[in-house]
């Protein structure tokens, strides 16, 4: 099986990225600070894999040992892991947490203990999301079952009602990664062969991902169900609460970015060869939003500040909301689209919205960006 060869265009005004990139690192030049991680992005790394792993320890070793203070201790969980995901894991498997590669890869190694595989991370994430985002065929974030997320992709009649069961498939994610995802994706990468772009065999990425998911699963759910004194079913509603809590967060958070009434979408196969060069494909594909909630922002990882994530993934995201100003006026300045909503609630509902649009077929926008 091979993927769809696309090439952007390269002379689609190349001067935008490069004026853009050299404003950015004047930006951290004349302000003598790195592109990493600071103490801010230390002290959240550190509050966010607490915030995971406390609550699970005051479980495992007795200290919480009742119904409700437990169902508290997972829901805590929960949001220790999105953060983990959101926040820390992301930035690491990106490369800019750090300058120094064994912490980049030691900190995104820590997704094998939310339940993750770190390499098909990389894959599904940085090599066909960002390269190719929001284009069918290579972009996998808009190619999951039981949705219809890209007007390219083919219309049935369980899509006219996926706008309302959404919420309930984003909460079953993780739960999905956990298990089965991985395994399903090995697979599939190997006959894209893709796997060696990560230096890695069939073979070897297997036995990876199986001592992955047995570490994770006699950690986070064996362990409870021996060593707390509940009833079983007890434990595995908490440990469903923990994963239905981080798959709404995180679906919650990336869906709005791309999938939402204002980005365009492509097909691999009609546009093997793109119209744009490839930063202003992202300009095209990607949406922020909430960009003046502070609290927000920090929980999410900025992932909010979606547009600078896209253009500058190798910058760590505490960054984000400053060079956000050079960015926005860039695009203004070169009369390029930078797409935004004020709050995180408007994003959300232009999901949705394009959620309903998509599978009731009403949507047209996507027919003309060929």
């Amino acid at each position: 099986m091979s993927i769809p060869v696309v090439k952007f265009n390269v002379d689609d005004r190349p001067e935008f990225y490069q004026v853009l990139r050299k404003r950015v690192n004047k930006h951290f030049q004349e302000n003598n600070i790195s592109k990493h991680a600071n103490f801010e992005m230390i002290f959240k790394t550190v509050f966010m894999v607490c915030l995971y792993f406390v609550p699970l320890a005051l479980m495992l070793t007795g200290v919480v040992s009742s119904l409700w203070p437990v169902l508290l201790m997972w829901t805590l969980m929960g949001f220790g892991m999105s953060g983990i995901g959101l926040s820390v894991m992301h930035d690491a498997n990106h490369g800019s947490y750090s300058s120094n590669k064994k912490v980049n890869d030691a900190l995104g190694s820590i997704i094998h203990f939310i339940g993750g595989y770190r390499e098909n991370w990389r894959i599904q994430h940085n090599v066909l999301h960002h390269s190719f985002t929001n284009i069918e065929g290579l972009d996998e974030d808009i190619k999951i079952s039981f949705f219809r997320f890209s007007p390219d992709q083919e219309r049935n009649s369980v899509h006219k009602y996926q706008a309302y069961y959404a919420p309930f498939l984003y909460a079953l994610m993780t739960l999905y990664w956990s298990t089965t995802k991985d395994f399903e994706q090995i697979i599939r990468y190997k006959k894209k062969d893709l796997l060696k772009g990560q230096g890695l065999s069939y073979a070897r990425a297997f036995r990876q991902v199986l001592f992955s998911k047995i570490m994770y699963f006699t950690l986070i759910l064996i362990l409870p169900l021996i060593l707390i004194a509940l009833p079983w079913w007890q434990i595995i509603i908490g440990y469903v609460i923990m994963h239905f809590i981080c798959g709404l967060a995180m679906a919650f958070i990336f869906q709005p970015a791309h999938v939402i009434t204002d980005t365009h979408f492509y097909d691999a196969e009609r546009n093997s060869s793109m119209e744009n060069n490839w930063a202003i494909h992202q300009l095209k594909t990607t949406t922020n939003f909430a960009n003046k909630s502070g609290l927000f922002s920090w929980f999410v990882g900025g992932l909010n500040f979606q547009i600078e994530h896209h253009l500058f993934p190798n910058i760590c995201h505490v960054h984000y909301k400053k060079i956000a100003k050079i960015v926005k006026s860039t695009t203004e300045e070169f009369n390029l689209p930078y797409y935004q909503y004020r709050t995180y609630l408007g994003a959300l509902k232009g999901h949705f919205s394009m959620l309903n649009q998509l599978g009731t077929g009403t949507y047209e926008k996507g027919l003309v960006n060929l």
